[in-house]
């Protein structure tokens, strides 16, 4: 096959502008027109993701990692019951962080998986510290659940822009 032809510019000699008193100046260009914003849509683009404080540095990825190696540590017989506990603690921490800067973003709906922790972390507390029958603690938590379910629900749909969910 031979060579494709293109198009090629002209070459020729640079000629310097010269300068002028301002009169004839051309006028400087303009900024180049902000898009607007883009409609809200059910489909979250991943450029819209909100960025940690940290950003630059993984923190979060590093420490599901950790938290993962932890818990192939425990299971394989070598960690104990204590690595089995930090194990599941970082990964459900960096889990949640992450749950909820994406809620309060608007960027992905997370409404149940946060209102599920609110309500484990209420039944646990009510739980150690009070110790009443089991049917008082579930009907505490699911209380707890279904309100700040609704509480979250609310606060994604105006930081979305009127969504209810998001994928």
């Amino acid at each position: 096959m031979g060579r494709r032809s293109r198009k090629r510019g002209v070459i020729g000699p640079v000629v310097p502008a010269e300068p002028s008193d301002g009169a004839d100046a051309a006028p400087a260009p303009a900024p180049e027109p902000r898009r607007p914003a883009r409609p809200a849509t059910r489909r979250a683009r991943l450029d819209e993701a909100p960025q940690p404080p940290w950003a630059p540095v993984p923190l979060t990825e590093i420490t599901i990692l950790a938290g993962l190696v932890l818990l192939g540590v425990s299971v394989l017989g070598g960690g104990g019951p204590w690595a089995l506990a930090f194990g599941l603690a970082l990964v459900t921490l960096a889990t949640l962080e992450v749950s909820l800067r994406e809620h309060l973003a608007g960027y992905r709906s997370h409404s149940a998986l946060l209102a599920g922790a609110a309500a484990i972390v209420a039944g646990a507390g009510l739980a150690l510290a009070l110790r009443p029958p089991k049917a008082v603690v579930v009907v505490v938590a699911g209380l707890v659940f279904l309100l700040v379910f609704q509480v979250l629900r609310r606060l994604f749909q105006a930081r979305s822009g009127g969504l209810g969910w998001r994928a």
